[in-house]
Order: structure tokens, then sequence, then C-alpha cells
């Protein structure tokens, strides 16, 4: 287990534990009152932590490395259902962006989705989650595809953003994410949105127009990161924290706001502490919210997406 700064007092904790477990299993003295008085203060002491975050504990929880990424999502959700398809057919396979058929519940899904790298190597190949304008052009055709077939759209958002490098840029990366902002918001089929690690800005967009949106507890949506928000306001990263307060980013914020319908809990110190309850609770969201959904006929369907989106943004004095 890998441990973020202010989650110091909690190693230390769970070391001691450890440490009194190992002594009373090698001797035979008895530590089961130490023990359980450690415990006692452990579980305390993670309440008090994990139950008062900032945002920017939040951020870093979000960005942990132990954290389930989309593909792990995927396999656990989906298991052997999932096909994954590949390519724009127009340029190349974009492996930042991942998306293909998948059964959750016995309910066929489009899922797309950015995926990180869990090492050095992978991290290269999967471009830390960033996505080119093929892997956009990739969704939108998969999302498609969907239409014709009339299956509903999942998508899995965690990205730092769209690849912001200069050969994006010359083959349409803004074309790009704005075409799929635009042509999702009309698509015909039902989509649901979930953000599991980091939303940020339009590399989230380019996939993020759902008819249910729904946030990870400890994950952030936002139009900048951060980092790069104190850099252009303050020319330092040393403000990021301010900065991620003033952005109002995470989830409970973002759903005050009412730009996403609903928040994921997840277990105590974050989704990597047990993911197989996470898997569960984000299967049963979707599903949740499918049901919502499936009976709705596509005039409608469309009319409250519109409507939905249209109304963000507007605000009384």
């Amino acid at each position: 287990m890998e441990y973020l700064d202010f989650e110091l007092p909690i190693k230390e904790l769970e070391e001691q534990l450890e440490k009194c477990q190992v002594i009373g299993q090698e001797s035979d003295v008895d530590v089961s009152e130490t023990c359980t008085q450690i415990n006692k203060k452990l579980i305390e002491t993670k309440k008090n932590i994990y139950e008062n975050l900032t945002a920017w504990q939040r951020v870093q929880l979000s960005r942990h490395p132990s954290r389930p990424y989309t593909l792990d999502h995927i396999r656990a959700i989906c298991g052997e259902s999932f096909l994954e398809l590949h390519g724009d057919r127009t340029f190349k396979d974009d492996k930042a962006m991942i998306g293909g058929l998948g059964k959750i519940g016995g309910q066929s899904f489009m899922i797309v989705g950015q995926q990180k790298g869990f090492n050095t190597k992978t991290r290269q190949y999967r471009n830390f989650g960033m996505a080119n304008p093929e892997g956009y052009r990739k969704a939108l055709r998969l999302m498609k595809m969907a239409e014709k077939f009339n299956i509903p759209v999942l998508t899995l958002i965690d990205t730092p953003g769209a690849y912001p490098g200069l050969e994006a840029e010359e083959r349409g990366q803004g074309e790009a994410i704005a075409r799929n902002i635009f042509e999702m918001v009309r698509l015909k089929v039902p989509i649901i949105t979930v953000i599991v690690g980091e939303g940020a800005s339009g590399g989230a967009l380019g996939i993020g127009v759902g008819d249910k949106v729904y946030m990870l507890e400890n994950t952030w949506y936002s139009v900048i990161s951060p980092e790069s928000c104190s850099s252009i306001l303050w020319k330092s990263w040393e403000f990021k924290e301010r900065a991620a307060d003033a952005l109002k980013l995470t989830s409970a914020d973002m759903k005050k706001q009412k730009l996403v319908d609903d928040i994921i809990p997840e277990p105590l110190g974050g989704a990597h502490y047990d993911r197989e309850i996470t898997f569960k609770t984000v299967s049963e969201y979707i599903l949740k919210g499918f049901n919502e959904l499936k009976d709705l006929s596509t005039e409608d369907l469309i009319a409250q997406r519109m409507a939905k989106y249209c109304a963000m943004g507007e605000f009384q004095e």
C-alpha cells in the first residue's frame, strides 16, 4: 500500500498493529488488548482524516497509484463479456481511449473511457490517459455504432486532459472534442457517464455529455487542474491547494451546483481500499441510471438531455 502525505498517521498505526500481531504470533505474550486499542485508534484516525478531506486531498486520492482505472472497472463489472474495438478508421488506434461492447447485469453497453497506465512503460503506452483527436473520433465512431444498434452508451472518465501536443492540434484536437459534444447531445440512445478518477477540461467533456452523470466520491471535475490554475494565476504551482478550493471541483461541489446527478460512495479511505465494494457500487449505479432512462422515447430522451445542459450556468441575482 502506498500512502499519501496526509495518510502518514494511518501508516504508523497500521505498522504498529502489524508488529503487535507478529509479537503475539511469535511469543506467548497476550497482546490482544493492545491490538484492540491500536485498532480502535486506527479506525478513529481514518474517520477523522477521510471525513474531513480538503479539495486538494481529494485530488490526490483521485490520482492514487493504487486506485482502479477504467480497464479495472470494465474487467470487474463486465467480466469475460467485454470485447474491445479499435481504431477511428481515419488515422490510427489511440491507446489512451479504449472502447468496446460489454454486458452489465445482462444488459449490453457500448463502453468508452480513458485509460491510464500503472507503471512507467504502460503510462507511456497509454499517453498518461491523454487522448489525441483520433481517440475522440474512435469514441464517436463507437457511440454512433451503438446508436445504430440501439445499445446504451457508458462512458468512464479518468484523464488529466486531452493531449496538448502540436501534432494533436494539427490533427484537429479542438474540433474532435467539439464534434463529440455536438453529436452526444443528440445521440438517440441513453448515455451514462461515470467519473472514476480525474475529470479535467475538454478532455473529460469530449466523452462526458450524459443523461446521467455520476462521480465517485473522491474524484474531481473541472475546467482546469489545480496546478495549471495556480501556474496561470500565481505563476507558480505552490498555490495548488488554494486553487483546488477556489475551483469547487469536488463531487460535493459538483452535486451542489447541479452539474452531476449523483455521488457514488467509496469505501473509507478511497476506492483502492476495497475494490470489490467499489466495483459493485459502480455497477449498481449504472444499472439504476439505465433503468430510469430505458423507457423514455427517443424524442423525450434527447429533449431531456438538451434541457439539462442548457440549464447549466443559469443563475438569478
